[in-house]
């Protein structure tokens, strides 16, 4: 097996994003360069010449399993989308199967790649359910985190001003940003314009920043808090909510994108929203703080839920077993 990249970010290395999956795999798959019969690519961490890697793959007898996450289109990228999404649509089409993280990215990649219509399936990202557990004491207080890569500036914006409407109704509320943050050139000059909101939003006391986490560091983190506040238009399908939801934390989300396939009606509440690729459908902060105040009323049965849902439906046993049934099949 080979993820298309010559090193793999280990647990306690600082990663977010689509090569976690390869974490999940490796363990079991280690990373071969040399002579791989499977080549497996996640659309979202391609290498440089993807399309050139995966022509030599299959020259050499390798098959293609791509993981494909979601596309790009005019609300989320602006002008140039069609040209990022080339090595994507290419990769698409050469793949001998396809893991669709959610059926919101069948539906972008139908509309903005290429349709398949065999060789592919719905598998949404998985988290490890005995690793990723509810701490045995919920913190004092009530708190929010919004976790993740931050590439776009609304997501920061939306958090914080429904921190600072909740802290009207809710005196000793907390928000904790955690992750890396990307909508400036540089993940410096990003966090300096997020710590400038913060200082300015009169609540800055009630506001903390952290940095970018390692895997191995996820687990505290969620355990420290009570909600995931998760802002984000149209979210393929995002790992730290898989993350959240294991640890018992129900999260409060924009209605779009494969979220709502990964939180089900009752581990969190979705903030209505269109679905639109043209424009971009910031969540309301007096509407992500009601339903903040809702979840807060029946915690217990939303924390249970969230857990459940983890166990049921997203533990990481079943999707390796289900990527083992695939390889199989494929190299006969």
């Amino acid at each position: 097996m080979y993820y298309g990249r010559d090193h793999i970010p280990g647990k306690d290395e600082n990663a977010c994003g689509g090569i976690i999956k390869a974490q999940d795999l490796q363990s079991f798959y280690p990373n071969r360069k040399d002579q791989p019969n499977i080549l497996y690519l996640i659309s979202s961490a391609l290498p440089a010449y993807a399309a050139t890697m995966v022509r030599q793959a299959k020259k050499h007898g390798a098959k293609i399993v791509l993981n494909q996450n979601g596309t790009a289109y005019p609300a989320w990228h602006g002008p140039g989308w069609e040209k990022t999404n080339r090595p994507m649509r290419k990769v698409l089409e050469l793949a001998d199967y396809v893991f669709y993280q959610s059926q919101f990215c069948k539906t972008a990649a139908d509309l903005h790649l290429l349709e398949r219509n065999d060789g592919f399936e719905i598998l949404h990202n998985p988290v490890d359910c005995s690793t990723f557990v509810p701490s045995q004491y919920k913190p004092t207080g009530h708190r929010l985190i919004s976790a993740g890569t931050h590439n776009q500036l609304y997501r920061v914006q939306c958090a914080i001003e429904t921190a600072v409407i909740l802290k009207r109704s809710i005196p000793d509320i907390q928000l904790t940003f955690a992750g890396r943050y990307h909508w400036q050139n540089s993940h410096a000059e990003s966090m300096g314009e997020l710590e400038a909101l913060v200082e300015n939003s009169g609540i800055a006391g009630s506001i903390t920043v952290l940095g970018p986490y390692s895997q191995n560091e996820v687990v505290p983190l969620m355990q420290d808090h009570h909600i995931a506040l998760h802002t984000k238009y149209n979210d393929p399908c995002p790992r730290l909510v898989t993350e959240a939801l294991a640890c018992g934390l129900p999260v409060v989300y924009s209605d779009s994108g494969g979220v709502p396939e990964l939180v089900g009606r009752d581990a969190g509440i979705g903030v209505p929203a269109p679905q639109d690729w043209q424009d971009l459908h910031a969540p309301a902060p007096d509407h992500l703080a009601e339903a903040v105040v809702k979840v807060f009323e029946r915690y217990d049965a939303f924390s249970a839920a969230a857990r459940q849902r983890s166990i049921e439906h997203l533990d990481v046993g079943p999707w390796l077993e289900r990527h083992k049934q695939v390889f199989t099949e494929i190299i006969r």
